[in-house]
């Protein structure tokens, strides 16, 4: 899943910032992860990366956000790589998480 493919690109009307009509993503928007008991716990190894990790879980590696955003303490949000011995949640349903963020960024 593109998480890019629903959210609106706008084109700039300030030329003071830019160049005139030059297209820019809106601003994304991401939800709040809460606990769930049935999310899985896991502790990284040597090569572990987000979005294998991703893939592995939820069998789509464009999903390692969901994983990033699930663990703002431990996972720097603007990186696949993640610290070898860290613990990190899984959350176990990434179905009302994408629901979520589609409702969060609508048009």
């Amino acid at each position: 899943m593109n998480r890019y493919s629903d959210i609106r690109i706008l084109k700039n009307i300030n030329p003071n910032v830019g160049v005139l009509n030059a297209p820019y993503y809106n601003t994304t928007f991401y939800p709040e992860i809460s606990l769930n008991e049935s999310d899985i716990y896991v502790i990284t190894t040597f090569g572990d990366r987000l979005d294998l990790l991703a893939f592995q879980f939820y069998n789509d590696s464009s999903l390692y956000w969901i994983i990033a955003a699930a663990n703002p303490e431990v996972v720097d949000f603007g990186s696949l790589f993640i610290t070898e011995g860290s613990q990190i949640r899984i959350p176990s349903n990434p179905l009302p998480i994408l629901t979520n963020f589609k409702n969060l960024n609508s048009l």
